[in-house]
């Protein structure tokens, strides 16, 4: 009986998760589809010449980033904007970042009115540049707070405008980054002028619309930079990574964020904006409590946080992904750094769950309570431990001679095909809509990837999870750490 239960209860699991997929899979394509259609004829020159387009500060935390710093602040600094400020927080980093920050960028302490409205382990210092060509740059130098969600708070207290933009110093992002993330933000201001029955700024008439939400966040597509053509913070030519471990991470990232991301976007029920790339309204993250300092999952719990105080507060809120890739990240290239970095997230999904268990499958909470979190716990948080015990159970079945081979053997296969189908179509799809890579050589052989994943990568990614859970369960300590970068060249 429990035999019997067990089983139809795994398989009703799998349809359920494979069903979603297919669903997300949909939503993404209505969105990419209509985002192209809608942004086809904008000018964002008009954005970057208008008045009311807000102010943004850049916020990358940085812990031992010695060999990229550099490279990556004067890309951060070019970025095509006419307002914003970059603000670097050393997170008490025990290696030459500060020095090198110094010394480049020709800073000095300054008196600076820093209002601590959200609690972060104490700031030494705060740096600007004597020389007028880095006026946007402000570094604070603060106490290692073991987190990155202590240092972007730190960021976020000193912000001077409306919206913050959080980014890592390892990424590289494209120069009209800012321009393409504020814009959503600014399509739902427009809409709120016409709701009111006022006249409209940007065309002068007045409408009229029957919904309105504001817009709490944006993200974007990000990627990893390993193997690509890079020359003073400027992708020069996108290559897949030639390492097999950045290669499975690029597959991996397309995936995530070309389906994933955007079908949830179409059902504005997005459970996260990347760490590695985020818009965000500030006043609205800090009435939420900003960043949670202990957590290994900053930003998954700061989206949850917003969403949560909009809710409790009963005003209307939409988070928007844009399919365009804008950041590009050195992903981990090799085994010690990606475990580190997996265990972290499998910890930090587990601080999640625990954390917010109030708002699961509470009607007061909506999409965020009846669907994005029941989600997460469902097809994110136990599927490694399924898999597991499915595994564990297979074998059972195995040294017991019950194995029926025939139906084993075609349900292994629908599932092995269903996965390389869905990674399969997001590449294509991404290649066909933006076209990043040059050949169609290079998608093939990334493409080919997913037939390698179910066997090599992905027993990975389940191991690390349950390692994560297991250090969470057992309260081991761990910090944010040193990635370890190699930093970026013409080829890496």
């Amino acid at each position: 009986m429990l035999r019997t239960i067990f089983e139809q209860s795994v398989f009703i699991y799998g349809i359920t998760l494979l069903l979603m997929y297919a669903l997300l899979a949909y939503m993404s394509y209505r969105g990419i589809i209509r985002f192209r259609k809608k942004n086809s004829f904008t000018n964002y020159d008009h954005l970057l010449d208008s008045p009311l387009t807000p102010g943004i500060s850049v916020i990358a935390p940085a812990f031992n980033e010695g060999v990229t710093i550099i490279m990556n602040v004067r890309s951060l600094l070019t970025l095509n904007y006419t307002r914003f400020e970059v603000i670097i927080v050393n997170d008490g980093s025990t290696d030459d970042t500060l020095e090198k920050l110094i010394h480049e960028f020709e800073l000095v302490p300054v008196d600076f009115a820093y209002n601590e409205r959200i609690v972060t382990k104490p700031v030494r210092r705060i740096f600007k540049s004597t020389n007028t060509a880095y006026d946007k740059l402000l570094v604070i130098d603060k106490v290692n707070g073991k987190s990155k969600a202590d240092a972007s708070n730190a960021g976020i207290n000193a912000a001077a405008f409306d919206y913050f933009l959080c980014t890592d110093v390892d990424c590289i992002i494209e120069k009209d980054t800012l321009l393409r993330m504020v814009k959503p933000f600014m399509d739902e201001e427009h809409k709120k002028t016409k709701e009111v029955g006022e006249p409209c700024p940007q065309c002068g008439y007045v409408h009229v619309v029957e919904d309105s939400r504001q817009v709490i966040a944006t993200g974007a597509t990000l990627r990893i930079a390993n193997s690509t053509e890079i020359e003073d913070g400027v992708i020069i030519r996108v290559r897949p990574p030639e390492k097999l471990l950045p290669r499975f991470q690029e597959m991996e990232y397309l995936r995530a964020y070309v389906l994933g991301k955007m079908g949830w976007s179409g059902l504005n029920s997005v459970p996260n904006v990347s760490g590695g790339l985020g818009l965000f309204d500030k006043e609205i993250a800090i009435k939420a409590g900003g960043y949670d300092h202990a957590s290994f999952a900053e930003d998954m719990d700061i989206v949850t946080r917003m969403c949560a105080y909009m809710l409790d507060n009963q005003v209307k809120y939409a988070i928007r992904y844009i399919p365009t890739t804008q950041c590009w990240t050195e992903g981990p290239p090799n085994m010690k750094v990606f475990s580190r970095q997996r265990t972290r997230w499998g910890r930090g999904l587990a601080e999640i769950i625990t954390i917010h268990r109030k708002i699961f499958f509470n009607p007061r909470y909506k999409k965020l309570g009846l669907i994005v979190l029941p989600y997460n716990l469902f097809f994110e948080f136990l599927a490694p431990i399924i898999e597991f015990t499915g595994i564990l159970y297979y074998i059972y079945l195995i040294i017991t001679h019950e194995v029926n081979w025939q139906y084993a053997c075609i349900l292994l296969l629908f599932v092995y095909l269903y996965s390389v189908m869905i990674t399969t179509l997001a590449i294509c799809w991404d290649q066909i809509t933006y076209g990043y890579y040059k050949t169609w050589w290079e998608v093939i052989g990334l493409a080919l990837m997913a037939f390698l994943e179910p066997l090599l990568y992905h027993p990975l990614i389940v191991f690390f999870a349950l390692r994560g859970y297991w250090f969470f369960l057992i309260g081991k300590k761990t910090s944010w750490g040193n990635m370890q970068r190699q930093g970026f060249g013409r080829r890496k």
